[in-house]
């Protein structure tokens, strides 16, 4: 994807976020890692609903700040998130973080090391695990260093991630264009208001059932 199309996708899912609920005032950023190993990033204190595609912070591949307004303070995790997550997937190429208000609430109560059990096939096939990271405060480097030891801890066991959840904080999602990484976070969304409306009664797929998805699907699960 070249940077025009780059900076004009960045707008238009965070406008659709924003529309629809899943980011508000000016919380949420989005990312892009370009060609050139250079990357494109929402402004600091930016609402997603409103952006301008020749305001977005251009950062080259040291993260130095190029153009444009002044880059979110969360450039030093999702360039590690990129860093980590290319091992398994080299395409990837989208980071989008929200404060989505279902997954959220789901992580102050959560008692596993994950956020989700996987309770519906879609979740199992278009999310997989989402490891719950420890609480740090927004742009702690200690959170860069723990959701890259989550990325390498799954993906040596053979389930490579696309999505963790700081805990109190919101959900980092990638994938290879900001569209497929849209459309993650969504079911990601989904499913964690499907978990607060049936509450703790829901019973997760069976071993069985999750084997079946990964010999028809290739779920990663």
């Amino acid at each position: 994807m070249n940077e025009t199309r780059a900076r004009e996708e960045i707008c238009r899912v965070g406008r659709s976020l924003f529309e629809r609920g899943y980011v508000h005032a000016t919380a949420g950023n989005i990312s892009v890692r370009l060609d050139d190993g250079g990357f494109l990033i929402t402004p600091t204190d930016a609402c997603l609903g409103f952006l301008d595609p020749a305001r977005l912070a251009r950062l080259d591949a040291a993260q130095r700040h190029r153009d444009g307004d002044t880059p979110s303070k969360t450039i030093a995790l999702h360039a590690a998130i990129y860093a980590a997550a290319a091992a398994s997937d080299p395409a990837t190429s989208c980071i989008i973080h929200t404060h989505s208000t279902y997954c959220v609430a789901l992580s102050l109560v959560a008692r596993g090391p994950e956020l989700i059990a996987p309770i519906t096939p879609y979740f199992v096939m278009k999310v997989g695990h989402v490891p719950l990271i420890a609480y740090a405060r927004p742009g702690a480097p200690t959170a860069a260093h723990d959701v890259v030891a989550a990325i390498e801890r799954y993906a040596d066991a053979g389930t490579p991630l696309r999505a963790v959840m700081l805990a109190r904080l919101g959900p980092n999602v990638w994938h290879d264009t900001p569209a497929s990484a849209m459309a993650t976070l969504e079911e990601l969304e989904e499913t964690a208001r499907l978990c607060h409306l049936a509450g703790d009664t829901v019973a997760p797929l069976a071993a069985a059932q999750i084997d079946e998805l990964r010999q028809t699907f290739n779920a990663r699960w």
